[in-house]
């Protein structure tokens, strides 16, 4: 450790790590400020999987090809349009340079998967997971002669005028303040926060899981959003899908995810079918059923399927709910027996033909006179013995985060903070307006870490 550092990095994962990474390369003395222990470090990039990325051709794990229109075009179906058309575009465009990149860098990907993720041609995924991928990273970074302070939580960033004059952070129980030449911030959202998630979402909030890291709770983002750094999005807005409701309340990860809701029914406590659980493919729809099940008493949900559907999706992490009858899962599940009986009996005589049925693809097997509709994969539940989910609300991040300019530099209503930028999660509000689409949290990540990493390494040279 030195004490003099030109760029002080807050955070600890993906975005973090390609700034810090990308500033070494440049020449900087670079510090990384990482609040989580050495075994938890990585935020939520820990969980990740796979980075969605645009490609002219076969790239690297990846096959065919992936335009930035139809890259673009994924985006505004997800966003309803609400989305920063340059900065998307910015991040989409640079993505096929950064698979190369990353492989450089250490990151190992695995052959395309095929199957209901549908994601062969648009996602490269980690060999390893995103453990691997942030230990690779965490290498280069020490290669390249980067410092690594774990357990050290930043306070505060003075900000006098246009620029940041020092950070303020503890670590091993005392206070330290640095004066770096600029600083990058990617310390993610503030879902960890429970008061400021209820402040933001009410009393429904109190019953939401976090996917993620507990140790991203929005302190950076607080601080510099009190002086006056310009933000961007809503705070009701994040990226909330529907897991397993047997999850722990912090850190349980992607493998909470459950897989299952096209191929399914989606009743809530009542019983009663809420929206088409059919809509789309799963990695285009799986991100708006954290606040579909949020909009539904006790912010639960539960997913039914018989015998013929059990083994067309990833397998769970924890086993379903199994039972012969319909009567006797609605019981394991405290649901109204006959309500369910007769949800299941409407819904089946709504189904058609079904000899057109796909599980990869869109079928437009669908019901009739109904609602909600199933508009895909849309078959009768008749076949014992069935299973059953609990749904909750798993929250990933909050899209309220710092406004960023395409160097993604921050601002104040007075004009550009001169050495100021953030990367990831923490800005991701800038391209998300409300949705998710698989894999591009990685993606802005990756692409807006690099960009910090080089503007804050130009800044301080």
């Amino acid at each position: 450790m030195t004490t003099e550092y030109d760029i002080a990095v807050i955070g600890g994962g993906n975005a973090a790590l390609c700034a810090a990474m990308t500033a070494a390369e440049a020449g900087a003395k670079v510090l990384i400020l990482e609040t989580a222990p050495k075994a938890y470090r990585g935020g939520n990039s820990r969980h990740t999987r796979n980075f969605r990325c645009m490609h002219a051709g076969p790239l690297g794990p990846l096959v065919e090809s992936y335009s930035e229109e139809e890259y673009f075009a994924d985006l505004m179906k997800v966003t309803a349009g609400k989305t920063d058309e340059k900065l998307a575009r910015l991040a989409i465009r640079t993505s096929e340079e950064c698979l190369p990149w990353m492989e450089e860098r250490g990151v190992r990907f695995q052959p395309s998967l095929s199957g209901t993720l549908s994601l062969a041609r648009t996602n490269a995924f980690f060999m390893g997971g995103g453990k691997s991928l942030v230990n690779a990273y965490y290498r280069t970074a020490a290669d390249l002669g980067v410092d690594v302070l774990y357990e050290a939580a930043v306070t505060h960033l003075e900000l006098n005028g246009d620029q940041i004059d020092w950070v303020d952070y503890t670590h091993e129980g005392q206070s330290h303040r640095i004066t770096p030449k600029a600083v990058v911030v990617a310390s993610g959202g503030f879902q960890a926060d429970t008061d400021w998630l209820t402040r933001a979402w009410g009393e429904p909030a109190k019953n939401f899981l976090i996917r993620g890291t507990p140790y991203n709770r929005g302190v950076v983002l607080a601080d510099l959003l009190e002086q006056g750094v310009q933000s961007v999005g809503d705070p009701t807005q994040c990226h909330a899908v529907a897991i397993d409701g047997r999850a722990p309340k912090f850190d349980g990860g992607i493998v909470t995810r459950l897989d299952c809701v096209p191929f399914s029914i989606v009743v809530n406590k009542d019983a009663e079918r809420f929206y088409d659980e059919g809509e789309d493919t799963w990695p285009k729809r799986y991100a708006i059923w954290g606040r579909l099940v949020a909009a539904q008493p006790d912010q639960v949900g539960y997913v039914i399927i018989d015998a013929k559907s059990l083994n067309l999706f990833m397998p769970s992490v924890f086993p379903p709910l199994k039972a012969d009858t319909l009567e006797e899962l609605a019981g394991m599940m405290d649901l109204p027996a006959d309500k369910l009986r007769a949800t299941v009996k409407e819904f089946n005589a709504a189904c058609g033909d079904t000899s057109n049925f796909h599980p990869t693809e869109l079928d437009g097997v669908t019901t009739t006179g109904i609602e909600p509709p199933k508009t895909n994969w849309a078959r009768p539940i008749t076949e014992p013995p069935f299973y059953g989910y609990s749904l909750r609300t798993g929250v990933t991040f909050t899209y309220l985060g710092l406004k960023v300019d395409d160097n993604a530099q921050c601002s104040t209503a007075d004009g550009p903070i001169k050495n100021l930028w953030a990367a990831g999660e923490t800005m991701a509000g800038s391209i998300l307006g409300q949705g998710y689409l698989a894999g591009y949290g990685m993606t802005i990540g990756t692409v807006f870490g690099r960009i910090a990493g080089r503007e804050a390494a130009a800044y301080a040279n």
